[in-house]
């Protein structure tokens, strides 16, 4: 293509035969479906959760998804008929695949018991918002399971186009495995990225009387918007502090940072400003990464795919480091990891941002014994 950049962090070799399950009606729903789908069936077999289990259960799962760029490139399938005349080629289904709670109500059948739904459409951060969407579900009693997650495939010509017009992603075209590199002082834009991270929430009270495996405690979070005229994320030292207090967690009780770092030359500098006004000194004695560096940006599905990465974390006692960290910024002056590093971590701040000014920070904690 002729565009500035022509690099991405695409999922390949995903093959709807093979890596859906049987009974998923995935033909009629866009690429980011495909992934929430399959993410869906991973974390319900990792929670043990099957349909007899579900089916049991007293009061409706709660289903909440974020999507955001997603199923753009249904639009530009459909459009690419009409404008060759070839309008009889426009499927009736096309309507309802481009539709933002398509993702969620997909899910929803493929769960086959009751179930509440809803979709966030709040760009980046749509996943976080879905995750503490789920945590109050549950904290209400209103369910006592809950399944969240976010889902995008922006990987099309169009969302591609769009980005970079707004000079937001990356011009290493001829090194695409290093051209992420969230803080580094030599780095020029982010890389898009795919995909879907889907994760189930439940009391700790109900995980352990049915004997689950639990990976983290979700303690608490909040959103918050940037001020108008401020610079990107300039909302998140706002957003990280009401985070802290909704959890009930003090600033210097946090272990590890797994900071949004998009690899943008503004955020990533003003993430790290806000983060240092939050935490104080204690920023300074403790990592910071972001996995991008390995994911791209997979825009709404990036909350969920972090708090995943903490979870992991948790379990192998590592911090993901911040790939392609290689040459230290004067003005993002904290530890960011550029290697993976042993570390037991407590209690972890997660962070997005998101187009159009929101921010999102959840806080979780290693489960209790």
């Amino acid at each position: 293509s002729q565009l500035s950049n022509r690099i991405a962090a695409e999922v390949k070799g995903f093959d709807p035969k093979r890596h859906l399950p049987a009974t998923a009606k995935w033909k009629r729903v866009g690429r980011h479906t495909h992934f929430a789908l399959a993410a869906l069936e991973m974390a319900l077999d990792d929670a043990a959760l099957g349909a007899a289990t579900l089916s049991a259960l007293s009061r409706p799962v709660y289903l909440s998804v974020g999507v955001s760029t997603s199923a753009i490139e249904v639009v530009e399938g459909a459009a690419n008929s009409v404008f060759k005349g070839q309008q009889g080629w426009v499927r009736p289904w096309v309507v309802w695949a481009t539709q933002p709670h398509s993702v969620t109500a997909t899910l929803a059948e493929q769960l086959g018991t009751r179930a509440t739904f809803q979709t966030l459409a709040t760009a980046c951060k749509a996943g976080a918002d879905a995750l503490l969407s789920a945590a109050a579900a549950i904290r209400s009693g209103d369910s006592d399971v809950a399944i969240a997650g976010g889902a995008d495939a922006s990987i099309c010509a169009t969302t591609c186009a769009a980005f970079c017009s707004s000079r937001m992603l990356s011009a290493r075209n001829d090194d695409p495995q290093r051209a992420s590199r969230p803080f580094d002082r030599d780095r020029d834009g982010g890389v898009l990225g795919e995909g879907a991270g889907v994760v189930v929430l439940e009391s700790l009270a109900h995980a352990r009387a049915r004997g689950a495996h639990v990976w983290l405690e979700f303690c608490g979070g909040a959103a918050f918007q940037d001020a108008s005229g401020a610079p990107a994320a300039d909302g998140l030292g706002a957003c990280m502090t009401l985070a802290l207090a909704n959890a009930r967690v003090y600033g210097d009780a946090i272990d590890y940072v797994c900071a949004h770092g998009p690899s943008d030359p503004v955020i990533d500098r003003v993430e790290t400003e806000r983060i240092r006004d939050t935490l104080g000194r204690h920023a300074y004695r403790i990592p910071v990464s972001s996995i991008k560096g390995v994911t791209g940006n997979p825009l709404a599905a990036a909350g969920p795919m972090e708090l995943i990465a903490c979870a992991l974390a948790m379990r192998h006692d590592v911090i993901p480091p911040t790939a392609n960290y290689t040459t230290p910024d004067p003005d993002c002056d904290l530890d960011y990891v550029p290697v993976a590093r042993q570390s037991r971590i407590e209690h972890a701040l997660i962070n997005v941002h998101g187009m159009g000014g929101g921010n999102a920070s959840l806080v979780v904690r290693r489960p209790p014994l």
